[in-house]
């Protein structure tokens, strides 16, 4: 069985499940990058049911927002429900710029607090559809076709969805957040070629030269950052503002912290010194509300 017919029969089995034990269809999560493209091009394929919602998490590009928009209206045509989703934090609507001094700290590689609350909020309840890949990063290299989540990476589930593991049911049952991923073993070139067969609508963002499409300033992207902030200064601005705003809050709080101004920890924060260890300057916390 080749990728496509293989992804296209988990998701299948996931509509079963969804539908059976949720009485819902799958969730369909959609960033507006590339491997978000090839699941609801797969979905459409499966044939199955299915809604999509996107986590708007007020950092990505001007270019992603209208993407998005654009694959929303054309869905909606075809008859998909879709939703934008704007984020909330203890009740109240959040941002990137509002999170950073709440936190007490910028987001780091980490400690990224803006992936719980930006993007990784919404779907209980659900079994979710996810673009995972194995081959995007050393920290996704263990991810399974399906999971269950725990509080702790290690408290992780994974079951064996292609054979029919049977582990599944109980959390269904329960009507837990299972996640699937059907393209968990696909290459970025099984990717791209699956794109380019579809003749798929990408985001601007990858025929700009960007190879990733997220947040901007991100920790995880490395030192492509300073090309996103030479593309996308504003985004350098807020960070800047909302650093501004957390030295601020520190200093309201009493709390210790060895830079000075703004670009003091701009310039530290873009250096990447965000490793195990490097959280002393912020007193060793994780945040304002200990995450």
């Amino acid at each position: 069985m080749d990728l496509e017919h293989k992804a296209i029969a988990r998701l299948q089995e996931a509509a079963k499940l969804s539908e059976f034990y949720y009485q819902k269809p799958l969730l369909l999560t959609c960033s507006g990058g590339k491997d978000s493209e090839v699941c609801l091009e797969l979905c459409r394929r499966a044939g199955v049911p299915f809604e999509v919602i996107h986590n708007l998490t007020t950092a990505d590009a001007p270019e992603t927002v209208y993407h998005v928009r654009k694959v929303f209206r054309r869905l909606e045509l075809e008859g998909v429900k879709c939703e934008i989703l704007h984020p909330r934090y203890k009740g109240q609507p959040a941002s990137m710029w509002t999170l950073i001094p709440q936190k007490l700290m910028p987001p780091t590689r980490t400690v990224r607090y803006c992936c719980q609350v930006l993007k990784e909020g919404r779907g209980k309840s659900r079994c979710v559809v996810l673009g995972v890949r194995r081959a995007e990063s050393q920290n996704r290299s263990d991810a399974g076709v399906a999971e269950l989540s725990g509080k702790t990476k290690s408290d992780k589930q994974i079951f064996d969805f292609d054979n029919g593991d049977k582990g599944i049911i109980a959390p269904c049952q329960i009507k837990a957040k299972i996640k699937i991923h059907p393209i968990v073993d696909w290459t970025d070139r099984d990717v791209w070629q699956f794109l380019r067969d579809a003749k798929a609508d990408i985001n601007p963002c990858y025929t700009m030269g960007f190879s990733r499409v997220g947040c901007v300033g991100c920790p995880m992207a490395g030192k492509s950052r300073w090309r996103e902030f030479q593309q996308w200064p504003k985004f350098e601005n807020l960070y800047r503002r909302a650093f501004a705003r957390m030295l601020e809050e520190r200093k309201a709080r009493g709390k210790p912290c060895q830079w000075k101004t703004a670009d003091d920890v701009f310039r530290w924060w873009m250096d990447d010194k965000n490793l195990d260890g490097q959280l002393d300057i912020f007193g060793g916390e994780v945040g304002a509300d200990g995450l």
